[in-house]
């Protein structure tokens, strides 16, 4: 049942931004303008913003915006000072959109907006974050044109998709729907008509999901305008070499690329699970899931539930997970006390915080919520980044208050009413790729370090063995006591009596030095 926190099953969409790159093209303009404000998205919930940036044009096209959006004010124009390129032009319009998806339009006729619908629909019913029209797939119309250059673009098509692991039709497709909130945060850079390789790469590189739908194709020859030639193919194909090999970084979000790096290292999640399964019991709570990089080995406990501050994270567990009836999604302030209120309900047995309480300024107070919504003899697994002097601007970029030392962690979980079960280092050869990566002033972990880290576990787990190494993270868990006595209630009897199934073996309980 949902409550105040409890996401609902996508996002509502109401503005669609319609991004209009604009230069000469005096003889189309008023017509693409009234194409696009009569398509039929009304229908859809869905209103219009026009943002059409004007890149440096000499024909007049300039004066016939500026005179268009003096008698409509859904209608945005901007002035590029010199012509740029297709790209610097939306790159500003991207800028500029307020619309919850944005859909490129060419300012010429060879896409029709009429068929707006069907390349918004699969956004709209929860399944896409960027949809691409396709000229090639099954179309009603489809004009026949220049062999050569549907060949180039058939090409560079098959490079994507061999670079990126996808299976797309139409790279280099006008018509691209993506969700605005996605769509801001990757930086893009082509000036020119690269910026269909690159974006159609960092939609890849963000794990989008991308679905195509037939559309219609109007193409004009060079004679009626057509600017792109085959120094753009040569271009693109550079383009897609560089951004999958050499500039990788795919969007703004520093935390989300830590995420999304970290989520190639399956081995390194199933070798950090072993550091504490046995204290997993049957209902949890993972207090801060990210994208769910370690909620997909929790997934056969009873109940799972799963719960982040950022609205897109939280979306992302939703969307691939809450279709199991084990499972439920919430999005929730940690250090919010009455965020728990409609979690006790549920009467988790164990709080697991991975990466989590560092970015969290009151600690102790987020460690007590964990506790207060625990069952008696539950248990708390907290994991946090170890020793201050590893501090780094990844740690300053991801928004961490602090590094841990075991004791200092100790220290917390006591004062928040834990009785603090173990402690441990973890990952001690993570700590010299950590401090040279700190000296070298870098801001993030990248999606090519962590596989090689992945690839170098065995040597990970002998190092491991060297227990007088400082390691790159803190584990403690922590135990909820129980109730005991006459003041006991029956209800706290029945709780105390399900928590005592997450009790882990004599043998692993041993406490170790602090």
């Amino acid at each position: 049942m949902l409550n105040e926190t409890t996401l609902p099953p996508h996002p509502t969409y109401r503005t669609l931004s319609v991004l209009m790159p604009v230069y000469n093209e005096a003889r189309t303009l008023r017509t693409i303008v009234s194409q696009v404000f009569a398509a039929p998205v009304a229908d859809l919930g869905l209103e219009i913003e026009l943002v059409a940036v004007n890149d440096g044009s000499t024909d007049g096209s300039a004066e016939i915006l500026d005179d268009l959006a003096k008698h409509d004010q859904r209608i945005r124009v901007f002035h590029q000072d010199r012509n740029r390129g297709k790209g610097a032009a939306i790159r500003r319009a991207i800028d500029e959109c307020t619309g919850d998806i944005a859909i490129v339009q060419d300012s010429d006729l060879e896409y029709d907006p009429n068929e707006f619908p069907r390349v918004l629909m699969p956004i709209l019913q929860g399944h896409a974050d960027a949809v691409f029209g396709s000229r090639f797939a099954a179309s009603e119309q489809r004009r026949v044109l220049l062999f050569w250059h549907s060949l180039a673009n058939r090409f560079l098509t098959f490079v994507t998709n061999a670079l990126n692991n996808i299976n797309l039709t139409d790279m280099e497709t006008c018509y691209k729907a993506v969700r605005t909130d996605i769509l801001k945060q990757i930086p893009l850079k082509s000036d020119r008509f690269g910026i269909e390789p690159e974006l159609t790469t960092r939609l890849a590189q963000w794990n989008a999901r991308i679905y195509e739908v037939p559309i219609s194709y109007h193409g004009r020859s060079y004679a009626e305008g057509k600017n792109i030639g085959w120094k753009d193919g040569v271009q693109a194909l550079w383009l897609l070499l560089k951004y999958r090999f050499l500039d990788r970084r795919f969007t703004t979000h520093d935390g989300y690329y830590v995420l999304e790096s970290v989520r190639r290292a399956r081995g390194f999640n199933r070798w950090m699970l072993s550091q504490f399964k046995p204290f997993i019991g049957t209902r949890v709570l993972e207090a801060g899931c990210g994208i769910g990089n370690f909620t997909e080995h929790l997934l056969d406990r009873e109940r799972l539930i799963c719960a982040d501050l950022d609205p897109y994270y939280a979306e992302v567990i939703g969307r691939r997970y809450t279709h199991l009836a084990n499972v439920r999604t919430t999005l929730m302030d940690l250090s919010n006390a009455e965020h728990y209120d409609a979690l006790k309900p549920e009467k988790p047995d164990t709080v697991i915080s991975l990466n989590v309480v560092e970015h969290i300024e009151d600690d102790v107070g987020t460690l007590k919520n964990y506790y207060d919504v625990l069952q008696p003899g539950g248990h708390a697994v907290i994991l946090v980044p170890a020793h201050q002097w590893l501090f780094s601007e990844c740690d300053r970029a991801l928004g961490h208050y602090r590094r841990y030392t075991r004791g200092l962690l100790s220290d917390r979980m006591k004062e928040a009413g834990f009785e603090v079960v173990q402690t441990s280092e973890f990952n001690r050869l993570g700590v010299l790729g950590w401090w040279v990566s700190g000296k070298m002033g870098n801001r993030d972990l990248s999606p090519s370090q962590m596989k090689l880290f992945n690839a170098m576990l065995p040597i990970a787990k002998v190092i491991e063995r060297f227990g007088s190494l400082p390691g790159l993270s803190v584990i403690a868990i922590g135990r909820k006591p129980v109730r005991t006595g006459a003041s006991s209630t029956a209800e706290g009897d029945d709780q105390a009596d399900a928590s005592s199934q997450v009790e882990p073996k004599p043998a692993e309980t041993a406490v170790m030095a602090n």
